[in-house]
């Protein structure tokens, strides 16, 4: 178990070095700091002087060092167009942006689930067909559409949910929140329920194709044969095997959400660290871009790490294997 753990830690450190090169080269080939933080009319000595601030004299070497171990400890230097350090600019947005894509994952696995199964369980019905075909629509999208699409019927021809914005928050100690308000609950449905849309035609369709092949398999006959109910074959027996494979996606598919939520923010102009990426991309924020291209790797890494780890405490096989090394 030991040398399991060690080896993904290993592994993880070597993806996040290698992110934090990419997120370095940022600022050797896009845009100039320096010019960026003092404009044209800047002396050359007042340009000179700021370069060996920043450190930008030095070798490559160093600087990249110096970079990997300040974005070790959540530093990335100031934002070229606000003039705040990037870790503060990030510790603001990145609540809303959790509160967003966890609220979506919620809605996802809530009706991803149920639908799944029933589509599975009333696979040549009407209400089957319909909900696979909705799933294709759900698919094919573009989340941007589904955004706007939602926006004009409940917004503006309903008028019953607005359209932009996070609305009333309140403070947790240094956490902000819209949970605890009805204004921040209105504002929060619509960019949640679009982000959703392709996770939960995703997690319908998993279970469905997982539930089909459970429900093939020698004990699901076993089961018949002993005469239990449809019930609790079903619920009892190939739901519990369906979901090992749908929880191991769900959490993937939540880095996803945080990562991808990019358009979601936009189109709704939702103040996560998505809309804070957008507009750094837009005016060569360089720290900001870096940062939250580190920022997401490490969500991902930490994610794909948790889900190793529980495949190698739920799957005996990789226990054995791993003892065998």
């Amino acid at each position: 178990m030991l040398v399991f753990i060690l080896r993904r830690l290993a592994q993880a450190i070597v993806v996040m070095l290698a992110v934090a090169f990419i997120a370095f080269m940022l600022f050797q080939y896009v845009g100039d700091p320096v010019h960026n933080l003092l404009g044209q009319d800047a002396t050359p000595e007042q340009r000179e002087q700021l370069r060996k601030d920043l450190g930008l004299d030095q070798s490559f070497a160093v600087q990249f060092a110096h970079f990997a171990a300040n974005a070790a400890q959540g530093e990335f230097g100031i934002s070229l167009k606000q003039g705040r350090k990037v870790s503060a600019l990030i510790a603001e947005r990145f609540p809303a942006t959790l509160e967003l894509s966890a609220v979506a994952a919620l809605i996802a696995l809530v009706f991803g689930i149920p639908l799944g199964v029933y589509s599975a369980l009333r696979r040549g019905g009407f209400g089957a067909q319909v909900l696979m075909t909705l799933s294709l629509l759900g698919v094919a999208l573009p989340t941007f559409l589904i955004g706007i699409l939602l926006i004009l019927i409940f917004a503006v021809h309903l008028a019953w949910l607005p359209s932009y914005g996070r609305g009333d928050v309140v403070m947790l100690g240094e956490w902000s929140t819209g949970l605890l308000t009805g204004d921040g609950l209105r504002h929060l449905l619509l960019p949640a329920i679009t982000l959703a849309v392709y996770q939960l035609t995703l997690i319908m369709r998993i279970v469905r194709a997982e539930m089909l092949e459970v429900l093939r398999a020698d004990y699901i006959k076993f089961a018949r044969a002993r005469g239990l109910t449809n019930r609790a074959i079903y619920f009892g027996h190939a739901l519990k095997n369906t979901l090992v494979p749908v929880i191991t996606i769900t959490g993937l598919q939540l880095g996803s959400l945080i990562a991808f939520a990019i358009i979601t923010e936009t189109v709704f102009q939702w103040p996560g660290m998505g809309l804070l990426f957008i507009q750094a991309v837009q005016f060569a924020d360089i720290p900001v871009m870096a940062a939250y291209l580190c920022l997401i790797s490490l969500i991902f890494v930490v994610i794909n790490l948790v889900v190793d780890l529980l495949y190698f405490a739920v799957d005996p096989r990789l226990r054995v294997r791993g003892g065998a090394h």
